[in-house]
Order: structure tokens, then C-alpha cells, then sequence
């Protein structure tokens, strides 16, 4: 309802504006005065026209306050506007007009037309899911459930994707484990899959010491009785070179591994991503990018639109290169090379990653001519809803398609800006200037642990590394956390307390409240800091019923709940209720407490608008743990049960009703359930 009355003053403003001062302005702030006793709305738009109108802000704050005060009847929620210091607009609201309209769920709508496509998570398949990766799919996950449509909003339509890059150097590294270390032929290979899966081991573990293993044994390891020699260790690289070739060409037993295993490893991210509720709409695979020549394409367009060229002297004699992003306009002075050009194709024709990066999209935004990827069932969903995914082949029937993006937000490390930005640069040099501004790369820094955290997971630190303020994670030494080993301790700690709270409750129930705690502990703390921030995990900070933490909202929901359960009412009767009493309790100061909660609650449209154009989730789940604060609270000043006046009690049984469905809201955008008891 706060988006709402923003709009409906923008609108009239806008109106005023043109009527008496023929002025457009295309927008104009809407702030929060800085104390509810000035209002709930403040307008520095008088500044904004100071010097297009050439008058002091007062004066033209005191025009438009007459304007707005003689025209309340086209703003019902409005009660009066008011000048403040040196031209500000405070503007009160009618607070138990505004409150009827909060309780009957009135709100601004947000959506649109297009089809936004949301890539993340993206793992190579050749480990298990670690700790770090799940920054990137929390995060990506969350954007998408605040665009997608739904009960609450029109939204868009989205397409979630997840790039499985299946013939990359990490999952040649796992062949070469296989093939050269342990001596595996496919069917060897086979064998081994169906001897894990007897004994209940999952392939995507195995492979997570496999890797470790083999990245060691390219620089002498402990496989090694001996040191290498130089020649046996420039063999090894070479071995690792040759199977990476084998598995991007096709056709041989090195790829047909490679087939397998990262098939088999991307059904148990995606069964790891479900217990986090992350799911997918599109699995597109290197393999087919590869095999289905979208490069070849994109290359030809490149080279149509003059974006790409051919160096002929320097460094990068013989490649195929482009203007670095940043450096489009600033070409070398007589004709010399450009040293720092992108290399996009390599002198000895092999396409660097950022060249088939920009391939791919193209064809994600519908610009690649006659190219798209065949669509096979690959994974089906609880409520029957299909994950498809890529093949060269033909289509199942009735097989959508994804490559007609309107917006394209890609959830990738800020490690990767560079690439991302050349994407971009390539975009806007072939005049797709369109979908270079509706390209967002959704970045964010690295999930590192707490020393205590990495003691915790009985990791042995030197005496340095407990001073640290974080442990990196690093999947090449086979150091880090596990996905679904970090979820399993989670879940055993919340367990932990849940069967201390409330033995009564049946095992199964207990279990499914604490996966609820654990989970919500895991992805709001992976959600509470901004995405430039880099975070330090820990267990006990996660879990904690303290602080600005997952726990801490979800037990304030409990505790409305509590309410409700002890009064013998629900919250659905108490906000029909609040409709058709007297709101005085409202006004005074025993009544802003109250009314800064309703306030609060109308937020939540304008939160979810403001991380949407940010793609920044942080700051809705900041509003959660607000709102959490809030409700605290009023539960406090005023004892809801207790409350011997009817209008009051009604009045605040409503209170707790609309805390707790906005709460409810924030934390289910942010991909978070909320438990019956805590």
C-alpha cells in the first residue's frame, strides 16, 4: 500500500506540475521523513525544480502544498501536506483509512510484459556442490521468485537456466582420474556407478576426492612415492590436454566418459539444489553449444558487424580479436596492433571461453540466426513441472524454447567481470544496443568459512589460520564444504533444539520444523549481506534466534502465531474485523508503535520493486529481519491478549495478523518457509 500512495502522489504532482508550471519531470524522489511525528512521506521535488524554475524551494514547496491540500479528494489516503525547512514536502497519512486498506491486502501489482531468463548456479559437473556455489543459487533462485508471477503480483515471465559446462578442463580432470589414475575403461566406469549406488555412495562425493587427487597428481602428489621428473610432469599436463580435446571433439571413449559421469553428477546437483527449493527450467550444455556450431554463427556475425578482426601484427598475430570493453573508442595511433585486444579465436584456431560465451548470447536473446538447442525431459519436478535439457538431437514434442530473452540477469563471481563485460561490449559493437542495456551481470564475491566454522567441520588450522577473519575454500585441495554435508549439520544442530523444545511432537514433525530452521538459517545468511561483500560462514551465527538471522524472523512468525492459537481466533478473522471498528487507537503516542507496524508491513511491494531494479536481495531480507524488529516490538508494549478495551484488542490482534503475513511473504521470496513452532 506504500508503492500505492507513492504512485497516486507521483501521478498528482506530475498532473500540477504540468497544469501550472508546464514542467515534466520524468521521475522524482519519494523519501521517509526521518521521524514518524513529521509524517510518512517526504518530497524534496521543490529542490528538484529550484533552479528550472528560478525560486527558492519554500516557495515552490508552499505552491504545491496548496495545490495538493485543495485536490485530498483525489488523494483518499492523504490526510493534510505540509512545508518542512527548506522546501520539503512532509505528507500524513489518513492512518485508519490507510490501515483498512492494508488489511483488505491492497497493493501495488508489479510486472510487466517480456520474458526475463535467469541463469545461475552453473556447476561444473564434475564434484559435488560446495559451499560457495550455493551463494550463486540462493541468490540467483531468490531474484527469480521476486520476478516470477504468483498470487501476489502479475510479474513476468521467467525462465530459470542452469549452463552445464560438461566438456571443460574440471570435468577432463575426473576423466584423467578415471582413465589414468585408477585405470577405468566405460564399462570400468559403469561398474563403478553401479558399485556406488549399491552401497548408497553418491558419485558426485567420490568425484570430490577424485579431483583433489588429480589435480595433485598433475603437480606431484600424493600418488607419488618420488617427486616426478620434469619430463613426467610436462607428460601428465599433456595427458590432461589431450583428454580435454578428446572430449570437446566427440565420438571416443574419453568423451563417452565424460558423458556419463557429468549426466550423473548434474541429476545430484539438481536433487541437492531441491532440498534448498532451487529448481530449473533449462539445463543447456556445452556439449551442444560445441556440437550444434553456435560459435561458427556467432563468428560470422561478429565479423559481418566488424566487431571482430584479424590481427596481423603483435602479440596476437594470427587471432581473431576485438576492442576490449572499455577501449571500444580508443584505437592505436598509426595503425599499430592493439596489445590489449581480446583474443576471441587463438592463433592455432582454438575459441577462447569469452567467444563462445558471446555465441551463447546471442542465440539467449533470440540473435543468433537459425540456431537453437534441441529440448529433451531431463528431471521431473514434485508438481510434475519438467527440467529440460539440451540435446543435439530433435525436440520432444510440445518442447518449449528459451532463446527469446527480453532481459538476461547472469548470477556469476565477480571474478568473471572482465569476461562479462567483453559479452557486453560485443553485444553493443554489433548494434544489439538493446539487449546490451538489458543485460545484467548479477555478481557477487566468494563464501569463505570462519575459523571456528572450519574447526567445526574438523578441519586442523595452523595457529595463522585461526587468526584469519576467514578460510578460504579451495575444491582443487579438497578444501571446502559440501553442499549437502553443510544442510546435514544444519539440520542436526536445529534438530538438536527442537526435540529439547518440544519432545511432544511426532519424530517426522520435528524433523520436517528443523529442515525448515536449518534451511532458512542457511539461505538467509547467504542473502543478508550485499553481493559486493564477502561472506564468512558459520554455523552458530547462522542458527542463532539472535540478531539478523533467519531463525530470528521465523520465531517472530511463532510468535504471532502464539497469538492466534492462545486467543482461539485466526488472522484471516481479525483483519476482516479491523475494517469495521473505531481506529482512534491509532493517534497518540500509545498508538504509533502500532502504526509504525502497519507502515512497516505496506512496505513490502516497494521492497520488492527496489531489490528487482538493484538485483540486490539483500535488501529484502533486511526488511524481513525490520519487520521481524517491528513486531518484537509492539509485542512487547502491548500485551495483545491482556488488552481489555475490544476496539484495541481487535486492533491488535490485526496487527499481529498483518506482521505476520508480510513476514510470511518476505521470507517465502526469499525462498524461506516458516515453521508452526520453534
Amino acid at each position: 500500500m506504500y508503492r500505492t500512495i507513492q504512485q497516486q502522489l507521483q501521478a498528482r504532482i506530475q498532473a500540477i506540475l504540468q497544469q501550472k508550471y508546464e514542467v515534466t519531470l520524468a521521475q522524482f524522489a519519494v523519501e521517509q521523513p526521518p521521524a514518524i511525528a513529521m509524517g510518512e512521506l517526504a518530497l524534496p521535488v521543490a529542490f528538484e525544480l529550484a533552479k528550472r524554475l528560478r525560486k527558492a524551494p519554500r516557495a515552490i514547496a508552499t505552491e504545491l502544498a496548496a495545490e495538493l491540500n485543495a485536490s485530498l479528494s483525489e488523494l483518499p489516503l492523504v490526510a493534510s501536506v505540509e512545508i518542512a525547512g527548506a522546501g520539503y514536502l512532509n505528507v500524513r497519512l489518513d492512518r485508519a483509512a490507510v490501515v483498512r486498506e492494508i488489511a483488505a491486502d491492497r497493493h501495488a501489482d508489479i510486472g510487466g510484459p517480456g520474458f526475463k531468463l535467469v541463469e545461475h548456479t552453473s556447476i561444473n559437473p564434475n564434484k559435488a556442490a560446495h559451499i560457495g556455489h550455493l551463494r550463486n543459487a540462493i541468490l540467483g533462485d531468490t531474484f527469480q521468485r521476486l520476478l516470477r508471477s504468483d498470487a501476489y503480483k502479475s510479474g513476468y515471465q521467467v525462465g530459470v537456466q542452469n549452463y552445464i559446462d560438461n566438456t571443460g578442463v574440471q570435468v577432463a580432470d575426473v576423466v584423467v582420474g578415471l582413465m589414468h589414475l585408477e585405470g577405468k575403461t566405460l564399462a570400468g566406469t559403469r561398474e563403478l556407478m553401479n558399485d556406488l549406488a549399491s552401497r548408497n555412495h553418491r558419485i558426485d562425493f567420490y568425484c570430490w576426492d577424485l579431483y583433489a587427487r588429480v589435480s595433485q597428481w598433475y603437480t606431484g602428489g600424493v600418488d607419488d612415492a618420488t617427486p616426478p621428473e620434469p619430463a613426467e610432469l610436462a607428460r601428465r599436463k599433456q595427458v590432461r590436454l589431450d583428454t580435454l580435446h578428446a572430449i570437446e571433439h566427440g565420438g571416443n571413449e574419453a568423451a563417452e566418459i565424460a558423458e556419463l559421469i557429468s549426466t550423473a553428477i548434474v541429476r545430484r546437483h539438481l536433487e541437492t539444489m531441491q532440498r534448498l527449493g532451487i529448481e530449473y527450467d533449462f539445463l543447456p550444455r556445452e556439449s551442444e553449444v560445441l556440437h550444434l556450431h553456435f560459435w561458427d554463427a556467432g563468428r560470422q556475425l561478429m565479423l559481418e558487424k566488424g566487431v571482430l578482426y584479424l590481427e596481423t601484427e603483435g602479440k596476437n598475430k594470427g587471432c581473431y580479436v576485438m576492442r576490449r570493453a572499455g577501449n571500444e573508442s580508443e584505437a592505436p595511433a598509426d595503425g599499430a596492433p592493439d596489445e590489449d585486444a581480446k583474443v576471441i579465436v587463438r592463433s592455432n584456431g582454438t575459441v577462447t571461453y569469452v567467444g563462445k560465451d558471446i555465441a551463447y548470447h546471442l542465440w539467449k536473446f533470440g540473435l543468433l540466426p537459425g540456431k537453437d538447442f534441441g529440448y529433451q525431459p531431463f528431471y521431473t519436478y514434485a508438481d510434475e513441472r519438467i527440467c529440460w535439457i539440451s540435446t543435439s538431437g530433435e525436440s520432444a514434442p510440445n518442447a518449449p524454447t528459451f532463446g527469446r530473452a527480453d532481459a538476461i540477469y547472469n548470477v556469476i563471481d565477480s571474478r568473471q567481470n572482465d569476461p562479462q563485460n567483453n559479452v557486453i561490449a560485443a553485444l553493443r559493437g554489433m548494434g544489439f544496443t538493446d539487449a546490451a542495456d538489458h543485460y545484467t551481470h548479477f555478481s557477487y564475491e566468494m563464501v569463505a568459512m570462519t575459523p571456528r566454522c572450519a574447526i567445526d567441520l574438523g578441519y586442523q588450522l595452523t595457529d595463522e589460520d585461526r587468526q584469519r577473519p576467514f578460510i578460504e575454500v579451495s575444491g582443487r585441495k579438497g578444501y571446502g564444504v559440501k553442499a549437502d554435508d553443510l544442510m546435514d549439520k544444519l539440520i542436526a544442530a536445529a534438530l538438536a533444539e527442537v526435540d529439547a523444545r518440544h519432545p511432544e511432537l511426532p519424530a517426522a514433525e520435528r524433523e520436517q520444523i528443523a529442515r525448515q530452521i536449518g534451511i532458512g538459517a542457511l539461505r538467509y545468511f547467504m542473502l543478508r549481506y550485499t553481493r559486493n561483500t564477502v561472506i564468512a560462514f558459520d554455523f552458530k551465527d547462522a542458527l542463532s534466534f539472535e540478531g539478523e538471522t533467519g531463525p530470528y524472523v521465523q520465531y517472530a512468525i511463532v510468535r504471532a502465531a502464539n497469538i492466534f492459537r492462545k486467543d482461539g481466533s485466526t488472522p484471516q478473522a481479525a483483519l476482516q474485523a479491523v475494517q469495521s471498528i473505531d481506529l482512534s487507537a491509532l493517534s497518540g503516542d500509545d498508538g504509533t508503535s502500532v502504526w509504525e507496524t502497519w507502515l512497516l508491513a505496506s512496505r513490502l511491494s516497494l521492497l520488492i520493486e527496489q531489490a528487482i531494479a538493484t538485483a540486490e536481495p539483500a535488501y529484502l531480507a533486511r526488511y524481513a529481519f525490520q519487520l521481524a524488529q517491528q513486531f518484537n516490538n509492539f509485542y512487547h508494549k502491548h500485551h495483545v491478549l491482556n488488552e481489555q478495551d475490544p476496539a484495541k484488542k481487535t486492533l491488535y490482534l490485526a496487527t499481529a495478523a498483518v506482521a505476520m503475513r508480510e513476514m510470511t511473504r518476505a521470507l517465502a521470496y526469499l525462498g524461506i518457509e516458516s515453521p508452526p513452532v520453534m
